[in-house]
């Protein structure tokens, strides 16, 4: 049974999580004030009868509601943003943890480390790209395996050649060394640089 990471850092990309919910939170105060806006415009041409203070009070709809829509916007925005921040920054955590991952591993690989693995949790987004990342690094890791491997027979064969054994066996060496050059030569040229 896989062990469940359990999440301890709930800003890990600061800048684009806080953008990222900063983006939500506009566009529900934009809502709100459009909302105040709309419904002002449609309740200007209408008339209300009200009692204030004990008087009677005849004044446009509009300008009848607008102070209980604003205080009544203000609340509902303020809510539906604390629930945005809370919603968002848990859908974004799901993006910028695998970004974080992505980039600590290139900066790895930048290193000529080949070992690591793109490890994100389950309900993560980005999982087909860590797989492709995953085959990619693995394919990488092969051929420089198999680099390592000609250039230790390559080695091996160099040291162990007497010159007594060249001059003999010249033809049979070079042969032997231009096949091992040459394997060595087409894994080299697989990286595009």
């Amino acid at each position: 049974m896989e062990k469940r990471i359990k999440r301890r850092i709930y800003f890990i990309e600061k800048s684009f999580q806080a953008k990222f919910i900063m983006k939500f939170c506009g566009l529900i105060g934009l809502g709100g004030i459009l909302t105040i806006g709309l419904l002002y415009l449609w309740a200007k041409g209408a008339t209300t009868v009200s009692i204030v203070n004990s008087r009677v009070v005849v004044t446009t709809a509009a300008n009848f509601i607008l102070p209980l829509l604003i205080q009544t916007v203000i609340i509902v925005t303020i809510l539906v943003a604390i629930a945005t921040i809370a919603v968002t920054l848990f859908v974004s955590h799901k993006i910028a943890g695998p970004l974080y991952r992505f980039k600590k591993i290139m900066e790895a690989m930048g290193e000529g480390d080949f070992l690591s693995q793109v490890k994100i949790r389950k309900g993560d987004q980005l999982q087909d790209l860590a797989k492709i990342f995953d085959n990619m690094i693995a394919k990488n890791r092969l051929k420089i395996k198999a680099l390592k491997a000609d250039l230790g027979v390559f080695n091996e064969k160099l040291s162990n050649i007497s010159e007594n054994e060249i001059s003999e066996n010249k033809k049979a060496y070079l042969r032997e060394l231009k096949n091992i050059s040459h394997e060595i030569d087409q894994t080299i040229n697989f990286f595009k640089a």
